[in-house]
């Protein structure tokens, strides 16, 4: 998310926590993280047929949490509290329609046919955290919805399939950033992918909007999200007063899609596959 903690923090409010650093996960953390990453991708495929109009955000919260708990781990995301910022008060992420990220579940917000929902789950396991999400189409989708929907996973695709050793983290971005802006779309800035691993969000940063050939070498054995938010209008945002909702400023609709994955010897491996 932003440049310092990927899931919460704006740019002026800055994580009291040291800084971690960019580690290199070993072989038997990557089997930790291969565990949880498809624990993660199953949860999303469990929620998906749950996603319908007359279902509310809590109902879909709930589900998850009963679910991730029947599997023995629990949620990263509840209680989850970065310095400037309450307790995340759910066990997931529901952003709807404008809503770029954080949306916390409500019983009050009912889906509606022809809505959009990104749900964002990162469940903890054995120490290890998985962490990955998708927008789903609420019904029949109008095709400009459609469009921003479709564009946007294959931002991350084509970000994802820049990973290898010896690329540059301005490789990621630069392939997400053509790709959306040839298709009229906007990349958000201030919010960015992140390692992870035992930690939730750790170095290095990865932006969704960069230059090819700049930033952190990419070495084997780094493990980090890529994630990006693309917004159907501009790329600016609004953060709402409960500290966590992130929406965007012209009120147009906003994409999400994340996988986790590593780099390896001979270029990347996404983790969070079923």
């Amino acid at each position: 998310m932003n440049r310092q903690n990927v899931f919460a923090l704006t740019r002026d409010r800055q994580s009291a926590r040291p800084h971690l650093g960019i580690v290199l996960l070993s072989a038997r953390e990557l089997d930790k993280m291969r565990q949880v990453g498809r624990l993660a991708a199953r949860l999303l495929q469990h929620l998906e047929p749950m996603v319908q109009p007359g279902v509310s955000t809590q109902m879909l919260n709930d589900e998850a949490e009963r679910w991730t708990k029947a599997h023995g781990a629990t949620s990263a995301q509840l209680g989850y509290t970065p310095a400037g910022h309450p307790p995340f008060p759910r066990s997931i992420c529901t952003s709807v329609n404008e809503v770029v990220c954080h949306g916390i579940p409500s019983a009050k917000q009912i889906l509606k046919e022809g809505d959009i929902i990104n749900i964002d789950v990162t469940p903890l396991l054995d120490g290890y955290h998985g962490d990955t999400s998708r927008t789903f189409f609420v019904g029949k989708p109008s095709p400009a919805a459609q469009k921003l929907v479709e564009v946007t996973e294959t931002c991350m695709m084509r970000g994802i399939a820049e990973i290898k050793p010896g690329a540059r983290v301005g490789d990621i971005g630069a392939a997400i950033q053509e790709y959306a802006e040839a298709h009229g779309f906007s990349v958000v800035r201030e919010m960015v992918g992140h390692g992870v691993g035992r930690e939730f969000h750790t170095e290095p940063q990865i932006p969704h909007y960069g230059m090819r050939g700049t930033g952190v070498k990419l070495r084997a054995g780094m493990v980090f999200t890529v994630e990006p938010m693309i917004n159907q209008g501009v790329k600016d945002l609004t953060f709402l007063p409960d500290l966590w909702t992130v929406i965007t400023q012209d009120k147009k609709l906003s994409a999400q899609f994340e996988h986790t994955v590593v780099v390896t010897e001979t270029g990347v491996e996404i983790l969070t596959l079923p």
